[in-house]
């Protein structure tokens, strides 16, 4: 007969907001389902459906999903709400649950669809940040036609100082190794040419560092080589970082719909639409597979806003795979290295 804490050891608690998203508890408790029938590792997974229990009774049915539970909270904090303000006013909401119940160690990781700045805000006061950080960061690859592809920052830290653009590269090189499988991750700093002298100050002044840094630096990248794999990591800040991804997002509606509209002439319907779902897919991986939001001392992971079941269900499968191959240990142990290495410099200067 196993032990309460073989059972323990052996199993994977999600906790889920179900509250965040366009879409509520419809598409969320839908992914759920999705992400429980999916799953097939070693471990046993429960989904902690974190939500008004009323509205998620209505769609889930915890015998015949035994697997799914739920936890009561009372709102949500929504987009338009200061991140910091919504968690004072609002100390039992959806994401502030959700991230309590990683901190109390009821669950191992957290997913949400809901407010970004709202889920990085509770990260960092509830989680609070790995050692040597002074801001979390959201990467991970974003392009299905560049899949190995890490992109470090989406958009969480719009102003970046140079030295925490290299742990950002720190970050992403642990990320890469670990869950994409690279050895040695390449690392290349996003700016407007390959000449070390090329890009605006920021730029300028971070190529130092990263030379000097223990990252597998292959010096300054542009926007095409995200497709030519000159480079494993790719880093910038999250204004320039967020464009991207928005731009790749906007890019692959626009096609999508050409595309059907083209090929519609030539094709029957049915085809033509499968040929531009796919090419769409392709420009929006990030909503696929969800962010990870790294430097928090847990693995959180954030999805898009308007994202349906299937997307909710590959957030939750990212936030799986972070936690079955303890991402988390790997980036606190780089993370000291880094700063040992930086203190290190700075004697030597």
């Amino acid at each position: 007969m196993s032990t309460g804490n073989e059972e323990q050891l052996n199993s994977i608690t999600i906790a889920l907001d179900c509250m965040g998203g366009d879409f509520g508890t419809v598409e969320t408790v839908a992914g759920a389902k999705l992400a429980a029938k999916a799953y097939d590792g070693s471990k046993n997974l429960r989904i902690l459906l974190v939500g008004d229990i009323n509205e998620i009774n209505k769609l889930v049915n915890e015998e015949d999903h035994p697997n799914l539970s739920i936890v009561q909270s009372d709102g949500k904090i929504t987009d338009d709400e200061h991140p910091i303000e919504g968690l004072k006013r609002k100390p039992n909401s959806s994401i502030v649950v959700t991230t309590k119940l990683v901190k109390s160690g009821n669950a191992q990781a957290a997913v949400s669809m809901g407010s970004t700045g709202a889920s990085m805000a509770a990260s960092v006061m509830i989680l609070g940040l790995l050692p040597g950080l002074d801001r979390p960061c959201i990467g991970g690859p974003f392009l299905g036609l560049a899949p190995n592809t890490v992109l470090m920052d989406m958009g969480s830290n719009i102003d970046c100082r140079p030295n925490l653009l290299v742990s950002f590269a720190m970050i992403g090189s642990v990320f890469a190794e670990k869950f994409l499988g690279i050895q040695h991750p390449r690392v290349g700093l996003l700016s407007v040419g390959s000449e070390p002298a090329k890009g605006n100050k920021q730029v300028q002044e971070s190529y130092k560092l990263f030379e000097s840094s223990p990252v597998n630096f292959v010096g300054n990248v542009e926007g095409m080589d995200f497709f030519t794999g000159r480079a494993d990591v790719i880093v910038c800040d999250g204004f320039v970082g967020n464009i991207l991804l928005k731009f790749a997002e906007g890019m692959g509606n626009v096609l999508r719909k050409y595309t059907q509209s083209q090929l519609s002439k030539m094709l029957p319907v049915d085809q033509a639409g499968e040929l531009g779902e796919s090419l769409w897919t392709e420009t929006n991986l990030a909503r696929s597979i969800g962010g990870p939001l790294f430097g928090v001392k847990a693995p959180v992971v954030v999805g898009h806003g308007s994202a349906k079941s299937e997307e909710i269900a590959g957030a939750i499968s990212t936030a799986l795979k972070l936690v079955e191959l303890d991402v988390q240990s790997d980036l606190e142990k780089s993370l000291i290295e880094l700063a040992s290495h930086q203190n290190v410099s700075d004697l030597v200067e």
